[in-house]
């Protein structure tokens, strides 16, 4: 379980260390930065599959996504760091954290909106220190810690577009990489699932046994079925009448393409997914993702109430709080609707309140002393 998030000149986040829960509930008004703190995890993400300067880079380059606000916030001078974006997380048995800066100006190249990784560090426990140290980046050179302790340095340079993490990553010189890269990939962000007239998810698929809703949705009906029959189809059962009180939904097999259907009191048909409010649409999507039989190390959430009725949240909350018992979750959202029934659950969520301030996003509440301790890799 993730212990620990932090980012240093992402966007408004100058410098940000926010200590997590089983289950977290991220919230604040309209540009106070809670995109950019999901952002952050979608970056740190992207470090496990090599696409994190991609990605940066798809934002309009370093340059554009770097902290460009004074050195002080209110009374307080923050002190001098890289000009570099920082991101990193620690968890109760690894911590990874990476820094990422301005290519070299005389480099004569055309990709000059892509940032280069300066340095990369992976430790044991939830703190960074010399002797938890499990390898190290600085620049392109690259050691590792062998398993009598002492250090060997990698034969090759690495490029300053590629994460040691996707390159080294290896069951026999590098357990600890594969471990946390596979760790980091199994983390699962829902922020694409489409509900529009159009949604694939509207319209029968080819239906095959699915243990993970894709990202946008496609595969709901066969998502559901694969839940019925290899997961908790009873809590299935009851997420659906929670929200829609004596519903059920029911899978259509047409020639092997598999079409949603929800069965209401009242109809003397059931209705199909193209006449699905957008709603109902989204809350079965999300209640797809969260019972998979496959459940990842960890939930992402980014304003899941989008299209929701109000009285959809609280199903919703419970759900959420239900599956954060086992698998760590962190919610996104403005809607204080959700952010009270996730608070009410006997999950006990931490909500971290988000505030910008002189143009800095802070965390309600939060003073020097009360952050989780953190320190930054060395290059």
């Amino acid at each position: 379980m993730l212990t620990t998030l932090a980012v240093e000149n992402y966007r408004s986040l100058r410098r940000l260390v926010v200590p997590l829960a089983g289950l977290n509930v991220v919230t604040g008004a309209n540009g106070s930065g809670k995109s950019s703190l999901y952002r952050t995890l979608r970056l740190l993400a992207n470090f496990a599959r090599n696409g994190a300067v991609a990605a940066l880079a798809r934002e309009g380059g370093l340059g554009s996504t770097l902290w460009a606000g004074s050195e002080s916030v209110g009374d307080a001078v923050l002190r001098s760091v890289p000009p570099g974006l920082r991101v990193g997380f620690a968890g109760d048995d690894f911590g990874y954290a990476a820094e990422l800066g301005m290519p070299p100006r005389d480099r004569k190249s055309m990709f000059n909106l892509d940032p280069e990784i300066k340095a990369e560090a992976v430790w044991a426990g939830p703190v960074l220190r010399p002797a938890t140290l499990l390898a190290e980046r600085a620049g392109r050179v690259v050691r590792l810690r062998e398993d009598n302790g002492e250090w060997g340095m990698v034969p090759h340079a690495l490029q300053p577009f590629d994460s040691m993490l996707s390159e080294l990553a290896d069951p026999q010189s590098a357990p600890d990489l594969l471990l946390v890269r596979e760790r980091i990939r199994s983390w699962r962000f829902y922020d694409h699932l489409r509900t529009d007239a159009d949604a694939p998810a509207r319209a029968p698929q080819v239906g095959t046994r699915t243990l993970v809703l894709g990202h946008d949705g496609a595969d709901l009906a066969a998502a559901l079925q694969t839940i019925r029959e290899i997961g908790d189809a009873q809590a299935l059962a009851q997420a659906v009448d929670r929200a829609f009180p004596g519903s059920e939904i029911a899978i259509l097999d047409r020639d092997g393409r598999f079409e949603l259907a929800l069965r209401q009191p009242g109809l003397l048909r059931p209705l199909g997914g193209a006449e699905l409010s957008d709603g109902t649409l989204r809350y079965l999507l999300l209640v797809a993702a969260l019972l998979t039989p496959r459940p990842p190390e960890l939930f992402v959430f980014n304003e899941p109430e989008t299209s929701l009725h109000p009285e959809l949240l609280a199903p919703l909350a419970e759900l959420i709080a239900t599956v954060a018992v086992d698998t760590q979750v962190i919610v996104v959202t403005h809607a204080q609707p959700l952010v009270v029934a996730l608070d009410g659950s006997a999950a006990r969520p931490r909500t971290v309140e988000l505030v910008k301030r002189d143009g800095a996003t802070t965390i309600t509440g939060q003073g020097m002393l009360d952050q989780p301790p953190w320190y930054w890799p060395k290059h």
